[in-house]
């Protein structure tokens, strides 16, 4: 994990509970604040690793924060950490220069993992968000958007894909499909090569696009993983 995370959140009771789970998991230093401007702020004098940032808030709101910061001059990752699943919100937040948007109600692990994958330069949605993100994406249609964008995975490549579309994690995947989580992050990284992709948000949401699950892996036995 990260070395400073910086927490802007109005709720006492959920700044205390999330500092003492991310100091349990390995932060070094977790800075809180209870309104923007405080958070602001701290973020222009302590210039953390990664700021996680709620979207509402008495005073001034979490999207507002977050454009301050990007006037300011603050490049670090700030990641939506809210209970919202309006698509308005994820649309603005993305849009303002979020790398993630996380909710609140996710399981730690998933957590900390989404940080260490933004920390690393990917853009992590929160799973369930998979479908709406997918709606709200736009882009020109492919002149080859006839053909199968998938065709050059394995089954197993094909199944994984299909389980990142339903949201799963890699920790669930494995047990589902009963290899390794490691196994599982070799599988994600070849996927996202074959697809041109630069992280499972996006993977999961052409998945999604594309209607999958759609069909069944054929030969996975004969394959391997």
């Amino acid at each position: 994990m990260t070395k400073h995370v910086l927490l802007i959140d109005d709720h006492a009771l959920f700044r205390e509970g999330l500092q003492e789970l991310l100091t349990r998991r390995g932060v070094d230093t977790v800075t809180t604040a209870a309104d923007g401007e405080t958070g602001i702020e701290l973020a222009a004098r302590e210039r953390p690793d990664i700021v996680l940032l709620d979207i509402r808030m008495s005073g001034m709101q979490g999207p507002d924060v977050l454009r301050q910061l990007r006037r300011a001059g603050l490049a670090m990752p700030v990641v939506m950490l809210t209970t919202s699943h309006e698509e308005g919100d994820l649309v603005e937040c993305l849009r303002n220069g979020a790398q993630g948007y996380l909710l609140k109600d996710m399981d730690p692990d998933d957590l900390t993992g989404a940080l260490e994958d933004i920390l690393g330069g990917q853009t992590v949605v929160a799973p369930r968000l998979a479908q709406l993100l997918a709606r709200v994406v736009q882009g020109q249609p492919d002149q080859e958007e006839d053909l199968d964008p998938f065709a050059r995975l394995t089954p197993r490549e094909f199944e994984i894909l299909g389980l990142l579309a339903e949201g799963r994690s890699n920790k669930v995947i494995a047990q589902k499909l009963g290899i390794s989580d490691g196994t599982v992050k070799l599988h994600v990284k070849a996927i996202l090569r074959k697809l041109g992709l630069n992280s499972r948000v996006e993977a999961a949401v052409l998945a999604v696009q594309h209607g999958l699950p759609r069909r069944e892996p054929a030969g996975e036995v004969s394959r391997g993983d």
